[in-house]
């Protein structure tokens, strides 16, 4: 089986269920955005950090795809069975933050992103899941968009900030506090 189509040369892709778009459309930019997370999302579990981590992370990576599927299918067309996004998967999120925070000191500050390579692979990740929330939410305006997709980011990307905390606490690495000039 050959990667390449060919079918993409003139600027449209295909959506699941047939559908031809411009690969500028919403749609492609926010499966697109959501591939993009997945990836560093890959970057970050590939990092020394530890093994719990590792595996809630390839559980954000499954989840992600799944997204980017649903994402990625036509709302009138596609006819094809995409596993679906469940609460519990929101849910994972939040109690995975309550345990790191229960060993992180109290937040009093903004914190600005950096500290090591893996704890700016976690800001990194944070924005463009940011980024991949704005994208759905406004696609969701003008198209069907599972509600608990626009959740689910909203939610993942105070996982990773969260992680980016527990990774320096565990690492003895001081946050790097915003503190405004007056």
């Amino acid at each position: 089986m050959k990667i390449y189509t060919k079918t993409g040369d003139k600027g449209f892709t295909s959506l699941i269920g047939g559908t031809r778009v411009p690969k500028h459309h919403i749609r492609i930019e926010s499966y697109g955005t959501v591939d993009e997370l997945n990836s560093y999302i890959g970057l970050i579990g590939d990092q020394d950090i530890d093994a719990h981590d590792k595996e809630v992370l390839k559980q954000i990576q499954d989840r992600l795809f799944t997204i980017g599927s649903s994402l990625a299918a036509d709302p009138e067309r596609s006819r094809m069975v995409i596993p679906d996004l469940n609460m519990s998967d929101v849910e994972m999120l939040e109690a995975e933050m309550d345990t790191m925070n229960e060993s992180l000191p109290a937040l009093r500050h903004f914190i600005l992103p950096g500290g090591s390579n893996v704890i700016s692979f976690c800001h990194i990740a944070r924005c463009v899941c940011r980024r991949a929330e704005r994208i759905t939410v406004q696609l969701a305006e003008e198209s069907t968009v599972d509600e608990k997709v626009n959740i689910y980011l909203n939610r993942l990307s105070d996982y990773l900030f969260t992680l980016a905390r527990k990774i320096a606490n565990a690492n003895k690495i001081a946050e790097n506090q915003w503190i405004p000039r007056v």
